[in-house]
């Protein structure tokens, strides 16, 4: 019953909003868009402020962006050459999964061998 009560004043509260609003923009055209456009102004001049002191200072300087620009770029070339596309499965996969021979696919490696002379062995001071 408390909720109804409730809902009910918060409706009569809107409903004298709507009401003042428009007996404003009917009654006093002029004034009412003067207010309208100020509070505009304050409100932006407001969002102003908090975004230069507060969230400007928040974000990655000049370095730090590039230092992330080229983590992203690094992320997303190592994703595509070894990124992993996951198989859609169907009701008849586990019966063609036994017909098919296993295959392991290799994959180029990103590591390189150095050549060299292993079988020479060094040549130690032993004292």
């Amino acid at each position: 019953m408390r909720n109804k009560a409730v809902s009910i004043f918060v409706y009569l509260i809107i409903a004298f909003a709507a009401f003042g609003l428009f007996t404003q923009l009917f009654g006093n055209t002029v004034a009412f868009l003067s207010r309208l456009l100020i509070s505009i102004g304050i409100g932006a001049a407001i969002f102003g402020l908090v975004y230069f002191f507060l969230i400007r200072n928040r974000q990655p300087s000049g370095r730090q962006r590039d230092n992330m620009k080229k983590y992203k770029q690094a992320v997303k070339q190592s994703k595509s050459k070894y990124g992993h596309k996951q198989a859609v499965k169907s009701a008849g996969s586990s019966y063609q999964k036994a017909n098919q021979k296993k295959r392991n696919p290799k994959r180029a490696s990103h590591l390189r061998v150095i050549e060299g002379n292993k079988a020479k062995k060094k040549n130690r001071v032993s004292s």
